[in-house]
């Protein structure tokens, strides 16, 4: 199944990257979140590629612990109740 025009390549782009650790797969969402982010022409400021930088060097290093987004959601959700 395709979605908004994808094609085979974008399959095996998104197969190839489940191949990877989660802390590869983490730094991968957060530049394509990035990129999704910058208006075209402007520069990501400082600030916030240092927090950025920060955050995968914490997840490399193994310093914070990842958790499985839709557990977080569901525990978010149900406090919320």
């Amino acid at each position: 199944m395709y979605y908004c025009g994808m094609t085979m390549t974008a399959d095996k782009i998104v197969a190839e990257a489940l191949a990877h650790t989660p802390q590869v797969r983490a730094f991968m969402v957060e530049r394509l979140i990035e990129s999704l982010d910058m208006v075209p022409g402007e520069k990501l400021s400082s600030q916030w590629s240092v927090e950025i930088q920060k955050r995968c060097h914490e997840i490399d290093e193994g310093a914070v612990e990842l958790h499985d987004a839709t557990v977080v959601f569901a525990r978010a959700y149900a406090s919320l109740e």
